[in-house]
């Protein structure tokens, strides 16, 4: 794992959009969001590039999962908006859908399914049509390899999670958006996921995060605050 740099983090504050990014492929611009007619926040925006890192920051409540699936087209924002390759999230096409791929905090993983066959469904659902030795491997290296026929309902809630981050491995995806991509996760599941992350950055992909537990060991990040 690459060490982190000296450097401070750099803001993308809300309320300021970052003009610095060459070459920027995921773009906000003033987003404001609400939950139902409570305001969450407002004049949100940041242009992140190849190979970058954006840590979501703010108090629980401040709007940072509803921010993820903005960025991501689940939920609309009340006003400004989201690019993604060029495209207005709204209308993108399926080329650059498959190139986002968003875990929420929840990790959708249906208790009646196996591992492998939440991981093929997935890849279903996306049109990605995965071959089944590069499945069996991408749930060997995530760790779960002798529970790939076991139903979820008997899996922990960190294998359970493990079985969510299988779809990094596997999904030709160039944006991570990962909410609280931690939670369950024993300090050996960390270490791994913080090393797929680097490889990703490294290759030049991007990853929009949050996260309430350290992220010391990863690439230092750009910061976006919502508080």
């Amino acid at each position: 794992m690459d060490a982190l740099s000296s450097d401070q983090p750099k803001p993308a504050r809300a309320g300021a959009r970052d003009q610095g990014v060459a070459g920027a492929a995921l773009e906000a611009e003033q987003l404001a969001c609400r939950r139902g007619e409570l305001p969450l926040f407002e004049g949100a925006g940041f242009s992140l590039g190849a190979g970058e890192l954006l840590l979501v920051r703010g108090r629980n409540g401040s709007g940072k999962t509803t921010l993820l699936r903005t960025l991501c087209g689940l939920s609309e924002p009340a006003r400004g908006q989201v690019r993604w390759l060029g495209q207005d999230i709204r209308r993108m096409d399926e080329r650059a859908q498959q190139r986002m791929l968003y875990i929420g905090h929840r990790d959708a993983v249906k208790d009646e399914l196996t591992p492998l066959e939440n991981l093929q469904i997935h890849q279903g659902l996306r049109g990605e049509g995965g071959a089944l030795d590069a499945q069996l491997d991408a749930l060997e290296r995530a760790g779960l390899g002798g529970c790939e026929d076991i139903p979820a309902r008997y899996l922990s809630q960190g294998q359970r999670r493990r079985t969510a981050l299988a779809r990094l491995l596997i999904s030709p995806a160039t944006l991570w958006i990962l909410d609280e991509p931690l939670t369950a996760l024993d300090q050996r599941a960390v270490a791994w996921l913080f090393e797929r992350i680097a490889e990703h950055l490294q290759h030049g992909g991007l990853v929009v995060t949050t996260s309430h537990q350290s992220i010391d060991g990863l690439p230092e990040p750009r910061i976006l605050d919502l508080d």
